[in-house]
Parts: C-alpha cells; sequence; structure tokens
C-alpha cells in the first residue's frame, strides 16, 4: 500500500511540475500587422535596391524565364532590380481585415512582368481560380554577418522551395499575395510530348514579393521563419475555373465590378466591367461584386439575388431541366437587363 500511495503522490507531484511549467511559458504576442506591414516593405526595397536580377532566355523552351538574383558587390556597376527598366516595377495596393478586431491593414505589392502570357486560347485567372504554376520561392532576411558587408546593412535572400514542374495552386485557399497578382498574367500554350510530358510557351512570368502580412505572417512554415517577406519568380501554365457555392457559375462569371484600392486604401468602384477579382468583405464595407447586398459576394451565395430561389435552380432551361450555358442566360424580360438569377422580380 505504501508504494501505492508513493507511486499516487509521485503521479500528482508530477502533474503540478507540469501545470506550472505550462503556466510560466509565455507565447510572444503577434506582432502589430502595420508595424511590420512597414518593416518588410523597408526589407523588401533595400533588397531590390541591393540587388541585381538576371533572366535567362530561351525563348519557347519549358526553362524560358529562369530568373536568378545576386547582391551588387561593392563598386559593382550592375543595375538594381528597383532601377532596372526593362522589366518596369509595378505596383497593387490591396486592403486585407486583420487582427482580432479586423482592422483594414494596406498593403503595397511590388511586381515584375517578364512576359505577360500570350496564346490562342490565353486567359487570366479569377483570384479564386486554381492555377497551374512553377515557381521559384526564397526568403528575405536582414544580414547579420557584418564581416561580409562592413559599411552597409544588406537584405540576403535563401531559397525555401522551388517547382521546376507546374502544380496546382487554389488562390482562393492559399497565401493572399499569390490570389492578387496572378490575375495580371495570362496563360500560354502547350503540347503533348511523345513520352508523356507536357511542353508549354508563351505562358506568364514574373517575379512577385510579398510582404509577410500577405503571406505567413507569424508562423514558421516550410523552412520560411516567421516575420519573413517572400520573393517568388513564378510561370502561369494553366488554370482550372472553380465554383466556390457550386451554383453552377464559373466564380470568375460572378465577377461584374471593377474595384480599385489606392495607396491611402481608398477604395473606387467602378461599373466597368469584371476586373479579375472577387473578395469576401469585412462586415459593414460595400461589395462590388454582391447583387443583394446580404454582404454574401455573388461566387460566395447560392442566392444571388435573395429572392429565396437557389441560384442553380434559376439558371436552368425549363425544356431541358440543365442549366443554360452562361451568355444565354434569359433576363426577366421587358426593361431588365440582368439576368434572372440576379434579379428578384424573377422570382
Amino acid at each position: 500500500m505504501n508504494i501505492f500511495f508513493k507511486s499516487i503522490v509521485l503521479f500528482l507531484l508530477c502533474l503540478t511540475v507540469i501545470s506550472c511549467s505550462k503556466s510560466d511559458s509565455s507565447v510572444a504576442p503577434l506582432r502589430d500587422y502595420k508595424v511590420q506591414r512597414d518593416t518588410d516593405m523597408t526589407n523588401i526595397e533595400e533588397f531590390m535596391k541591393s540587388h541585381y536580377m538576371t533572366v535567362v532566355n530561351n525563348p519557347g523552351g519549358d526553362d524560358d524565364q529562369d530568373v536568378t538574383f545576386t547582391l551588387i558587390p561593392t563598386g559593382g556597376t550592375q543595375v538594381s532590380i528597383w532601377d532596372q527598366t526593362e522589366y518596369p516595377v509595378q505596383t497593387r495596393f490591396v486592403n486585407v481585415p486583420q487582427g482580432t478586431d479586423q482592422e483594414i491593414v494596406t498593403y503595397k505589392i511590388y511586381y515584375l512582368k517578364l512576359r505577360e502570357g500570350s496564346g490562342t486560347n490565353s486567359k487570366s485567372p479569377c483570384n479564386v481560380d486554381k492555377v497551374f504554376a512553377a515557381y521559384h520561392g526564397e526568403y528575405i532576411y536582414k544580414n547579420t554577418d557584418t564581416s561580409t558587408t562592413p559599411e552597409t546593412v544588406s537584405y540576403l535572400s535563401k531559397l525555401f522551395q522551388e517547382k521546376k514542374t507546374p502544380i496546382a495552386i487554389d488562390l482562393f485557399t492559399g497565401i493572399r499575395g499569390w490570389s492578387e497578382i496572378f490575375p495580371q498574367f495570362k496563360t500560354g500554350t502547350y503540347s503533348s510530348n511523345t513520352d508523356g510530358t507536357v511542353s508549354y510557351f508563351g505562358f506568364g512570368a514574373g517575379v512577385l514579393f510579398i510582404p509577410s502580412g500577405l503571406a505567413y505572417f507569424s508562423s514558421s512554415t516550410g523552412g520560411i521563419p516567421s516575420y519573413s517577406p517572400l520573393v517568388f519568380s513564378f510561370k502561369l501554365c494553366e488554370i482550372e475555373r472553380q465554383d466556390q457555392d457550386v451554383d453552377g457559375i464559373p466564380s470568375y462569371l460572378e465577377d461584374f465590378n471593377t474595384s480599385t484600392v489606392n495607396e491611402a486604401g481608398q477604395v473606387t468602384i467602378t461599373t466597368d466591367g469584371p476586373d479579375g477579382y472577387v473578395n469576401i468583405l469585412k462586415t459593414g464595407l460595400v461589395n462590388p461584386d454582391d447583387t443583394d447586398g446580404d454582404e454574401k459576394p455573388d461566387f460566395y451565395d447560392i442566392d444571388d439575388d435573395g429572392d429565396k430561389t437557389l441560384t442553380k435552380n434559376e439558371i436552368k432551361n425549363p425544356a431541358t431541366g440543365i442549366a443554360f450555358p452562361f451568355d444565354q442566360i434569359p433576363t426577366c424580360g421587358g426593361t431588365s437587363i440582368l439576368k434572372k438569377h440576379r434579379d428578384p422580380a424573377c422570382f
């Protein structure tokens, strides 16, 4: 019995130690999103100003548009990524609700178009489509070895992943930086080889710099340290249209209006037509792609016009029971210009 009671006491003592260890352990609080954004942008810009880019061109081949980044040596005459003009540095601004209070954070994304993409059936993905892309990914970090650069602080990069063969990437569930830039590019063409492989030609190719808030932020994953801005070179080979709400209408066709964000975070909505972007926004914000104003954009809403009839039922041809092709979905008639699944009067 003494052994039994001693065992019980030892067990309870162990539990106490473990409990104390858990309560005493501290987890670093998340960094402020806006502060980290500004830090990332400084790191990205310093990297772009201190490195030059080499683009390997093998026209028409699978290795076309391979990119390397190299630190400009002291006294070097190479033109930096920032200053080169062959592939002008472009920017895109995006508002993202983040943190426990879902505060809107405005991000700037730098990207370069090595080639937009072209071909007989060339097309751009919507930001919620699936893309098939090859890429080379590196993370940017601050160089702490002052013996190599005694007069200046350098921001270097390190490879964390490379996919030379195109893989499927879901832009809807992937990192935000990808989904913001891929719609700016187009696919090319491809052909099958006798050995079962596929060769791609004329595909869109670019370079993308992503602040950590549009990537993995505080998470350390796949060899990427937490709070790391990323740089990718990529090739857009093919896309697969998605239908997030399974209503029979591909999500890219539920993009109706154009929404642009400026550096101050101000949003301008126009009726110029689709812009390749659909988003689920923070509560209370006007969504240009939400027909019935129920704060669920049409690509994520099973009843687009709020008339209590499912969209997938409204677009059926009553004569066949099969959905109309999108361009043949009728209106309600009269003066209405809306297709029937977007017009509550059709109910």
